[in-house]
Formats: C-alpha cells, sequence, structure tokens
C-alpha cells in the first residue's frame, strides 16, 4: 500500500512539472524595479528564464544562486526575468532582496493578470519557473518540490538549457 501510495505521489509531482508546457509564452510588458519596461517581446531569439518568486521565500533566495551562476555561464544566449506580486512585494522589499543577493537580472512587477495567463490559477506557489524557447514557446515549468529539487538547488537547469541550444544549433 505505501508503494502504491509513494508511486501516485511521484506521478502527480511530475504531472505538476512542465504542466504549462507546449503553448506560446503569453506576452506581457511590466515595470522593473528601477521603472524600466521590460517586453517578453525584447528577447525573442533568446532562451528567458522566467520565474515567479516573492521576497520572503526562502527558496526563491537560494534560487538566485542558479539563476545567477546561469547568467554567468550562458551569457547573453539566456535573459533571466524575475516576476513579484504588486499585492505583496513592493519597491522596498524588491531593493532589499535585489542588493541583499546581488542579483544582475530584473525583477519585474505584476498586478497578477500576467502570472495568471502563464500560471492559470490566482493561488500559486513560489518558486515557479518557465522555460521559453527563442521561439517564445514554452518548453517547461517547475514549481518548487522534492522531485525538482535539481533544477532549484543543482544544475538541472544547465540541462534544460543545454539541450535547448543544441537544438537551436541543428536547426
Amino acid at each position: 500500500m505505501r508503494t502504491i501510495l509513494a508511486a501516485l505521489l511521484c506521478a502527480a509531482a511530475l504531472g505538476a512539472a512542465g504542466e504549462h508546457s507546449g503553448r506560446r509564452a503569453p506576452g506581457f510588458a511590466l515595470p522593473d524595479s528601477k521603472m524600466q519596461i521590460c517586453d517578453l517581446a525584447d528577447y525573442r531569439g533568446k532562451i528567458v528564464l522566467l520565474e515567479f518568486m516573492q521576497t520572503n521565500c526562502p527558496h526563491c533566495a537560494m534560487f538566485t544562486e542558479v539563476l545567477e551562476r546561469i547568467q554567468k555561464k550562458y551569457g547573453d544566449k539566456v535573459a533571466i526575468l524575475a516576476v513579484v506580486n504588486s499585492g505583496g512585494d513592493n519597491q522596498n522589499t524588491v531593493g532589499r532582496f535585489i542588493a541583499g543577493n546581488k542579483l544582475t537580472y530584473p525583477v519585474l512587477f505584476d498586478a497578477g493578470q500576467m502570472a495568471y495567463s502563464y500560471l492559470r490559477s490566482m493561488k500559486f506557489d513560489t518558486p515557479h519557473v518557465f522555460l521559453i524557447d527563442a521561439d517564445g514557446m514554452i518548453k517547461n515549468d517547475w514549481e518548487y518540490s522534492v522531485i525538482t529539487r535539481d533544477i532549484y538547488e543543482g544544475h538541472g537547469l544547465d540541462s534544460e538549457i543545454d539541450s535547448l541550444l543544441s537544438q537551436k544549433t541543428k536547426k
């Protein structure tokens, strides 16, 4: 019985990863912490990592190290955009988060509509990251869990990005 339950839980967790993939990434134009507008269309031709996060989320803070490492490793081949909900965070909390974690990528403010267009739910856990290919298609997405730990704490994203970059060179 325990084996069956464990298998069902693992299947449910794996099913949650990538449930939004295979569709065009919804467009958006949102202000960042410097009040500059970031438009997804400006990143066409690049792989985009789009993270939904909160400044008071410990997993989000840990994930910044992975994202900064990816930024250094892949340079301008990959764009990283973090998104906070303006109902839970503000200029001050985001400013402290950026400074405290030494972020080099933009943190955007959403009132909820953009997050809904991606997640198709008003409630979701953070962090949640989307992998968008150079053609603007969602290739995969992951919310933080035991099953997706390598994405958020290891080198799982590297493998996903390497796979997309190798597909791009084959075209």
